[in-house]
């Protein structure tokens, strides 16, 4: 009977090690994510273009060298490992925001990569908590300066990608009544691979959402 037992035993531990995912296994790199890829493409093009001594779209290489310098600071902080983004609102109403998905969600209930949340005005999401986008309302004008350093205006609707290690403050001109970003930053495009609830809603909407994103104490 004990050497059935034991038998048993080793079976058990033997299946353990066959069907159950090992939890020593290896995160995946950041060398392997999307983001890192697209950073290592736009660096060795521009490298190309400034050892080449060519103009890129007209900019000049005093430009190109200044974008450069941002793409390959950014490489380094995804390889340093901090690979969360901080958004603070500074618009006097509620901002809506994306982050980790909601971890009282279950998975095959929720079919996004992102979740949307409600920061409050004056609230600063908090430290290690992925603020990954900042949405746009339907009806409000943003201006912003792009990553070449040129002044673009945003319609409402789209969504703000925050960059990987940045801390990113919207806020408000006074003059003008445009939400404004203290970065450079870029709409997510069409072709962009970002599967993101962006909803039509306008701001009154926003500012009746409860605040739910993690914020500083």
């Amino acid at each position: 009977m004990k050497a059935f037992k034991y038998v048993l035993m080793v079976l058990v531990l033997l299946a353990n090690l066959v069907f159950a995912p090992p939890s020593f296994a290896d995160a995946p790199k950041v060398t392997k994510s999307p983001e890192y890829k697209a950073l290592t493409k736009e660096i060795n093009k521009l490298r190309s273009v400034k050892d080449t001594q060519s103009q890129l779209e007209d900019y000049t290489p005093e430009q190109i060298e200044n974008k450069l310098n941002e793409l390959e600071f950014q490489k380094y902080i995804l390889e340093s490992g901090l690979t969360w983004g901080q958004c603070r609102n500074d618009t006097g109403k509620t901002l809506a925001v994306y982050g980790p998905p909601p971890a009282n969600v279950d998975d095959d209930d929720f079919p996004y990569d992102a979740g949307l949340y409600f920061l409050g005005n004056g609230q600063t999401t908090q430290n290690n908590w992925d603020c990954q986008g900042v949405y746009i309302p339907s009806d409000v004008t943003a201006i912003a300066l792009t990553p070449e350093g040129e002044s673009q205006e945003l319609t409402g609707g789209v969504v703000i990608k925050v960059p990987k290690g940045s801390n990113l403050v919207v806020s408000i001109n006074q003059d003008t009544g445009a939400v404004e970003f203290n970065l450079p930053v870029a709409p997510v495009a069409k072709g962009d691979k970002v599967n993101w609830y962006v909803p039509k809603v306008s701001q009154a909407f926003l500012d009746t959402r409860a605040s739910n994103a993690p914020t500083q104490s």
